[in-house]
């Protein structure tokens, strides 16, 4: 069977597009920071699943993954680099260090993460990538001011490496999931705003299965979510900064 790779596989998106691609017949090798990946096996039958526990906001973590992977001694066919976090509130009053922690798991480890991705898949000249982004790489985050540009950062970074590995017969895609019913945002501490409740958001199901769609048709990047998502990613493609800044913050500002 064929071989993939999905960090953050523990819960929302991630857990999800582990359990569609072993649907399709790949084995899994699931990555999540807390113990709860260990139970990943459970809801996955019919292939093999490889639980790691890891910090990929370390480059000690990323090392620990990557070498699970050298350990298995076989080819990695698919990788979903889909880790990532949130934080909510002011940047007046949010805390360095977990802005710094954010910017190390969503910038820092996708990167080095994705340099061994790409070297295996390149000596190969076979293999694709997904890297979830988010719509908010699409607009100015107020209260959500460091998460939003980390990713920007994926989203052009994903594009950028889509051209160069187009040679080596590897193909990118970007995930730009709308706001989806998981925990993201009640871990980002944004309980007492708009993105608190998940009884407006998209299925993370139908946001994976969209991702691997367009990841298998070779597409670009891939809206996730419902229709109203995919409208309202649209408009902010002709809206100005200011005023897509302002629309964000009525959905991320604390009511108290």
């Amino acid at each position: 069977m064929d071989l993939a790779l999905i960090t953050g596989a523990s819960s929302g998106i991630g857990f999800q597009l582990a359990r569609q691609l072993g649907e399709r017949g790949y084995d899994i090798v699931g990555v999540g920071a807390s113990a709860r990946i260990n139970d990943l096996g459970d809801h996955i039958s019919g292939v093999e699943v490889v639980p790691v526990q890891a910090d990929l906001a370390t480059a000690e973590g990323i090392e620990q993954l990557w070498a699970v992977i050298e350990r298995l001694e076989r080819p990695l066919d698919v990788a979903c680099l889909n880790a990532g976090r949130s934080l909510g509130g002011a940047f007046l009053d949010t805390d360095l260090d977990e802005e710094l922690q954010m910017l190390a798991l969503n910038v820092t480890g996708q990167v080095r993460l994705a340099k061994h991705v790409v070297r295996h898949m390149a000596d190969r000249q076979a293999g694709r990538i997904l890297i979830t982004t988010s719509c908010s790489a699409l607009t100015p985050t107020p209260y959500e001011s460091i998460y939003g540009p980390t990713r920007s950062f994926m989203l052009s970074f994903a594009e950028g490496l889509r051209e160069e590995m187009k040679e080596y017969g590897v193909g990118v895609t970007a995930l730009l999931p709308g706001a989806t019913a998981t925990d993201f945002h009640q871990t980002a501490g944004m309980g007492n705003t708009k993105f608190g409740s998940n009884d407006w958001k998209n299925d993370p199901a139908l946001v994976a299965e969209q991702g691997l769609d367009a990841l298998f048709a070779g597409e670009d990047h891939v809206i996730g979510g419902d229709q109203a998502t995919r409208d309202d990613a649209a408009l902010n493609r002709t809206l100005s900064d200011p005023v897509k800044a302002t629309k964000f913050a009525q959905a991320s500002r604390p009511t108290t």
